[in-house]
């Protein structure tokens, strides 16, 4: 069985900001885990949701300043995420505190899904730093 031990040397030796974003992330990749399979509308539900929003707003404005692939410009695809990610966000508790839970419901599942854990997945891709942390090498 392989050894599955994450080693983040190679992560703390990128330049800033990635390692913040990476950790924020990542973070906000297990409390989204953590929220989608709790209870709902709790008091609790709430703190984490609001942690989970600043986590993602952490994660979606640190993006702004990595620059690894550029072909327009300084900026990539994956650019493109920060614009939807903010705005789905603002939609998402918008809807939450209009009582439209399952507007709320879909935005958050669909900002999980799609901000984290298919942008996740690219950075798993060879040649990335998160493929070094995870796989090594």
């Amino acid at each position: 069985m392989p050894d599955l031990a994450l080693n983040f040397s190679p992560l703390w030796a990128e330049p800033s900001p990635i390692p913040f974003h990476a950790v924020v992330a990542l973070s906000a990749l297990v409390l989204g885990a953590v929220q989608l399979v709790g209870a709902k509308g709790t008091t609790i539900h709430r703190r984490i949701g609001t942690v989970w929003v600043l986590l993602m707003l952490g994660t979606a404005l640190s993006a702004l300043f990595i620059h690894a692939i550029q072909l327009w410009g300084p900026f990539s695809p994956i650019h493109l995420l920060i614009p939807v990610t903010l705005l789905g966000l603002w939609q998402a508790v918008a809807a939450a505190r209009r009582g439209n839970i399952r507007l709320h419901k879909l935005m958050m599942a669909s900002l999980y899904g799609l901000a984290l854990v298919v942008t996740g997945l690219f950075t798993l891709l060879p040649n990335r730093v998160m493929h070094a942390v995870v796989f090594g090498g």
